[in-house]
């Protein structure tokens, strides 16, 4: 998206200010705010900066559900603030969060979401856990269940917790490796 930022003209019932008769042929938006607003208030409008729609979030099948529940709640954000969290006792504002409150406000596209058990380098079974969303820690196959949630990872967590460089292996909902 450019920096520069364009201007109409709309007036009051929606309606755009037409170019033919307004402002000349080919002038519907210029980067000249102040001679928007001459036209705005020539012509009884109001001038309106456009701007890009911004892209839908991407977001798994059980994200979707919480954003759906929070488009009925009472208060939306409270919602998604009290369900975006993997860790119930997690408090602050978590980088879930933030990116759910984007999907409701933006939109978003539901995808299946791939996990990975990561492997610890050097190791002949280790693999990282979540302990919560700041930390991680490893353990041998026999002292992690590598079905369990937090031993799964996301390609997001996996950036999030610096995991980028190690092994991964992609994991189903059934708890196989593919």
């Amino acid at each position: 998206m450019s920096e520069e930022k364009l201007y109409a003209v709309k007036n009051d019932e929606g309606e755009w200010a037409d170019p033919g008769y307004t402002f000349g042929p080919g002038a519907w938006a210029t980067s000249n705010k102040a001679e928007r607003e001459a036209g705005a208030h020539a012509y009884g409008g109001h001038v309106v900066e456009l701007i890009e729609k911004p892209n839908p979030e991407v977001v798994s099948k059980e994200e979707a559900k919480i954003l759906d529940s929070a488009k009925t709640a009472s208060y939306p954000a409270n919602y998604i603030s009290m369900h975006a969290h993997s860790d119930p006792g997690a408090n602050g504002t978590s980088y879930d969060e933030l990116r759910l409150m984007r999907a409701l406000v933006n939109g978003y596209t539901v995808t299946e979401v791939k996990k990975y058990n990561v492997k610890v380098p050097h190791t002949d079974d280790s693999y990282f856990y979540k302990i919560d969303h700041e930390t991680c820690n490893a353990a041998d196959s026999f002292h992690i269940d590598l079905d369990r949630p937090e031993a799964k990872f996301t390609k997001l967590e996996i950036d999030h917790y610096h995991l980028q460089d190690y092994k991964k292996e992609e994991v189903t909902d059934d708890g196989m490796g593919c």
